[in-house]
């Protein structure tokens, strides 16, 4: 019996470890309220969940992620994988994460040759 209850109070505990971690990255939280651009040239393409994203090379800054939108309006969007590939240029613009020692960057629009794809277009300030 004892061995049942240390076995459910470690499982609930990884459970409320698990949770809190997502919920602590998921959403804005962690990103700046200033909007802001970024641009630079596609390393990679991620579209699975739980983050589609693109790494980038910047000229300036280095390597980044952007995050784009959560899976359904990356879709959405019409970002669909093989829109993007390796070399393409993109802007992002959106919000830099509040952590100046990370290179992280939540994107509410990317631009590719042009086209915008607007994943959170009720957050895009003109």
């Amino acid at each position: 019996m004892k061995f049942k209850a240390s076995v459910l109070a470690a499982s609930s505990l990884t459970a409320i470890l698990l949770v809190s971690s997502a919920v602590a990255h998921h959403g804005w939280g962690w990103a700046s309220d200033d909007q802001t651009q970024i641009s630079g040239t596609v390393l990679e393409v991620v579209i699975t969940p739980p983050h589609p994203s693109i790494r980038i090379q910047t000229a300036t800054d280095g390597e980044w992620r952007v995050d784009l939108g959560n899976p359904v309006r990356t879709r959405n969007a019409g970002f669909v994988d093989g829109e993007a590939t390796v070399g393409d240029s993109m802007q992002f613009l959106g919000h830099r994460s509040t952590n100046s020692e990370e290179k992280l960057f939540k994107a509410v629009r990317a631009t590719l040759d042009g086209r915008n794809y607007d994943f959170y277009p009720e957050m895009i300030e003109d």
